[in-house]
């Protein structure tokens, strides 16, 4: 029977998406370039000062901010969001669905090149999404088990098993992403991930000097969308002929290196430098509400796995003490019960708040006595890295100690911890900010592959049938139900959000952060 397909219902995806010709390009960044900067035959560069090493920049394995904020630069999606978090397209140029959900027919940009000269075709967007379907963190039963295959050069046909709702919010995420790369570099990467990083996006790695800085330089062929841009889409330019991110984990020394005028831009500076920052002329605070905080506990070993120590644990903690701690200005954290983002008001909830921020020693004690605790050691992993999880790691440590726990911080560096906190046999519990994500089957915190796993069927059951669910109010219903079960059954304890505190000479234009800083769009004044 004839497979009969209705047009998106996303207005922008209507669109056909006209190609900024290449010439044109170059012509008006090479205005913008020559009005900011006094010499232009000088190239211009933004430096950057990033608080922690990425792991990789493989960005469909890992969910690190530090790996998406870097990685966004050179790689691009089918699908991306808008400055209201709804799907549009980037690398598709028209999307048609199949009315029962189920097939979804991309119809590729094209003479779109990857850094390395390649024009993007349907076998590198295949390689790609299988892939990705195969190491993401987010991508869930829902990609694992569907089926990519060519039409033609231009066009890919994703037929999913069960229909959803979901697809496209779930293809544009920016969390462990679905980048597409070139079909060699993706079938020679080994299992601990790719080794040549190429993309399509307006920058391309020039060099990854370790423990020193990331340097990326403009991408002469990049096409840009030929629409306004919007939230991650929509027409990105290199303005910026060079971007270094110099890796400085100190935050005293990227706070003087943004003051003397070193860096450009920095990440993470600690709260209690609000005010400098708002004092020191040239310079000014940026505030981006993003993470939500948790403590994830580890459910498939150790003694946490079991739930009664978890509901001591979350019984005994203060969670405006650690927040406060970590964050001391109460402009900078909000407490809240929501696993999903308070800025996403469709899906924020409240269910499973009688079980939020308890403060309740002596129940504590209580549950404790219940699951026959003895004094077993407890494992809390940090990172000074993010100084905000060493501290939430410490007050937590002090909270545990309270109520009679055996506790031992054990302290890495980011990548190392990372590591770590693959093989469940060496923690119990760590703190950490989970970024925004636009459906609930994309927490990582409910992922049975991410850390500590999911060792619940009820959990990863539900979360099939909000992916399958005939519309998107019927998942929300099913996600209401889940999240008050998940406060008790506690895979982590969601203590709230905050606000990351970065600085930013004045000297840079055009920086927008719908998740975390973007560099494309923006100039530098010499």
């Amino acid at each position: 029977m004839k497979q009969l397909f209705r047009p998106v219902f996303i207005i922008l995806l209507l669109i056909t998406i006209g190609l900024t010709a290449c010439g044109n390009n170059d012509d008006s960044e090479t205005e913008d370039i020559e009005s900011n900067n006094a010499n232009p035959n000088e190239e211009s560069v933004l430096n950057i000062a990033l608080d922690a090493t990425p792991a990789t920049m493989d960005i469909p394995r890992t969910a690190a901010t530090t790996s998406r904020d870097t990685g966004m630069l050179m790689f691009e999606t089918l699908v991306t969001t808008d400055a209201d978090f709804e799907p549009i397209p980037m690398l598709a140029e028209k999307i048609d669905i199949s009315e029962d959900n189920k097939n979804y027919i991309f119809h590729l940009r094209q003479g779109i090149k990857f850094h390395n000269g390649k024009e993007m075709k349907a076998e590198d967007v295949i390689a790609s999404m299988e892939r990705w379907a195969e190491v993401s963190s987010v991508s869930g039963e829902l990609f694992k088990t569907a089926t990519w295959s060519e039409i033609d050069e231009y066009t890919v046909e994703l037929e999913l098993a069960s229909p959803s709702s979901l697809t496209l919010n779930t293809l544009a995420t920016a969390k462990a992403a679905p980048a597409i790369m070139p079909k060699e570099i993706v079938d020679a990467a080994p299992a601990e991930g790719i080794e040549e990083y190429v993309g399509t996006g307006p920058y391309q790695l020039e060099e990854w000097r370790q423990d020193q800085y990331i340097h990326f330089t403009k991408h002469e062929e990049y096409q840009a969308v030929d629409l306004p841009a919007t939230g991650l889409g929509g027409k990105k330019e290199a303005l910026v002929d060079n971007i270094y991110f110099h890796l400085v984990s100190d935050s005293s020394t990227r706070l003087a290196g943004l003051q003397s005028g070193e860096y450009d831009f920095a990440y993470n500076i600690p709260y209690d430098n609000y005010e400098l920052l708002q004092n020191t002329d040239g310079i000014d605070p940026i505030l981006i509400p993003g993470s939500n905080m948790i403590f994830k506990l580890n459910l498939t070993e150790g003694i946490v796995s079991n739930p009664t120590i978890r509901k001591a644990i979350n019984y005994a903690l203060d969670y405006d003490e650690v927040m406060m701690a970590a964050f001391p200005n109460k402009d900078f954290y909000w407490l809240d019960p929501s696993y999903m983002h308070v800025d996403l008001p469709f899906w924020k909830s409240d269910a499973g708040s009688e079980h939020f921020n308890q403060n309740n020693q002596e129940k504590a004690k209580e549950l404790l006595e219940e699951a026959g605790y003895d004094g077993e050691e407890i494992k809390i992993m940090a990172t000074r890295d993010y100084e905000y999880m060493y501290t939430m790691a410490v007050v937590l440590e002090e909270q545990l100690q309270r109520i009679g726990m055996n506790t031992k911080l054990e302290v890495f560096d980011w990548p190392t911890k990372t590591e770590r906190q693959a093989d469940p046999t060496l923690w119990d519990i760590f703190p950490l900010g989970l970024s925004m994500v636009s459906t609930p089957p994309q927490l990582l915190s409910l992922s049975p592959t991410w850390a500590g796993g999911i060792a619940d069927n009820y959990i990863t059951d539900q979360i099939k049938e909000i992916e399958n669910a005939a519309s998107i109010e019927e998942s929300r219903e099913i996600w209401e139900d889940l999240q008050a079960y998940n406060w008790d059954y506690l895979p982590v304890i969601n203590l709230g959000g905050t606000s990351t505190l970065y600085g930013i000479s004045d000297k840079v234009q055009g920086l927008e952060s719908p998740l975390g800083p973007l560099f494309w769009n923006v100039t530098i004044e010499e």
